[in-house]
C-alpha cells in the first residue's frame, strides 16, 4: 500500500527514458530522471516520497519535503488566488491551501502555521491553518518524563500553548522559558507533569533529569576545549550571562559544573571555570 504524502521504501521496476518506474503494486509510480540518484538500476530499493504531480498522477521524488502528512509546521505562502494559496513546502510543486481552510486571507510572503493533510473531496495533499480540530488531550499518547517533538502554537497569559508530537497541547510556562520563542518554531522536549482530572500538560524543553545535565557537561567541555581551557563563568554568574552564553538556565549551569567538578575534570575559580590539566 503505497502512503501519500509520506517516505515507501519501493523497488526499481524498469527504466525508461524520462526517469525510473517504482513498483507500486500496479503500473508503476514515476521517478523522474532529475531525481534519480547516480548508479540507479533495476531491482534496487530506493526510499521516495510521493505525492500528486499538476496532472494527479502519483510521482516519486528524492526531494525532501519541510514536512509529510500529519505534520504541523510553519510554511511561506509563495502565491495566491481566488480559491486558495500555495505554500513552499520544498517541492518543485507548492502546497495547496483552499480558502475555507484559512483563518484569514493569505498574503504572499506570509508565514503561516499548518497541518498537512488529505484533501477528503480530492484525495490530494492539502494544508489547513484549522488545526484545532486535530488536536486533543482526551486521550493521551504521552507519559510524564517523556521525551516529545514540539512546536510553539500561541501565546497565552502563563506562558505557551505548545503542541505536542502533533497530537496533544500543553503549556510552556514563562519559567521554564530561556530563550526567545515565536509561533511555529519547533524543538525537543519532554512531559513535565500531567495533571489527572484534566489531562492538562506542562512541558519543559531539552531532556529530562540527569540526562539534561550530562548532555549539558558535554557542551561546556566543547566551549572549553574551543576556548583554550578556560571560561570566565562561574555559579556567581548573572543568569542573562550564562544563558546568552551557554542558551542554559543557571540552575542547569551549576548543576552541571558542579557534577564536572566531582569528576575532576574542571576546576572552578573566583575568574571562571577551566578544564583540569
Amino acid at each position: 500500500m503505497i502512503k501519500v504524502g509520506e517516505y515507501n521504501q519501493l523497488n526499481v521496476l524498469r527504466k525508461v527514458e524520462f526517469g525510473f518506474y517504482l513498483d507500486d503494486g500496479d503500473k508503476g509510480i514515476l521517478l523522474p530522471t532529475r531525481f534519480v540518484p547516480p548508479g540507479l538500476k533495476e531491482g534496487d530499493s530506493i526510499n521516495v516520497f510521493v505525492y500528486h504531480d499538476g496532472e494527479d498522477r502519483l510521482i516519486a521524488t528524492t526531494q525532501q519535503p519541510k514536512a509529510s502528512v500529519g505534520d504541523i509546521v510553519m510554511l511561506r505562502a509563495v502565491s495566491t488566488t481566488e480559491q486558495g494559496a500555495f505554500l513552499d513546502w520544498g517541492l518543485m510543486k507548492d502546497l495547496f491551501v483552499p480558502k475555507s481552510a484559512q483563518l484569514q486571507k493569505m498574503i504572499p510572503n506570509g508565514h503561516y502555521l499548518v497541518k498537512i493533510v488529505i484533501d477528503e473531496q480530492t484525495g490530494r495533499l492539502a494544508a489547513t491553518e484549522k488545526i484545532d480540530k486535530f488536536l486533543s488531550n482526551e486521550q493521551l499518547t504521552v507519559k510524564e518524563l517523556e521525551e516529545v517533538k514540539l512546536t510553539v502554537y500561541r501565546r497565552t497569559d502563563i506562558g505557551y500553548l505548545m503542541i505536542i508530537n502533533n497530537k496533544h497541547t500543553g503549556v510552556l510556562h514563562f519559567s521554564d522559558i530561556f530563550r526567545n520563542i515565536s509561533s511555529g518554531d519547533a524543538f525537543n522536549g519532554f512531559i513535565k507533569k500531567i495533571h489527572p482530572k484534566s489531562n492538562n500538560i506542562d512541558i519543559a524543553a531539552g531532556k529530562p533529569g540527569f540526562q539534561r545535565v550530562e548532555d549539558e557537561a558535554g557542551k561546556i567541555v566543547r566551549m572549553l576545549k574551543e576556548n583554550n581551557g578556560f571560561l570566565p563563568f562561574n555559579d556567581k554568574s548573572s543568569p542573562d550571562e550564562i544563558y546568552e552564553q551557554f542558551a542554559m538556565s543557571k540552575k542547569t549551569f551549576k548543576m552541571t559544573i558542579g557534577g564536572l567538578f566531582k569528576k575532576r575534570m574542571i576546576l572552578i575559580e573566583e575568574s571562571g571555570i577551566k578544564l583540569t590539566p
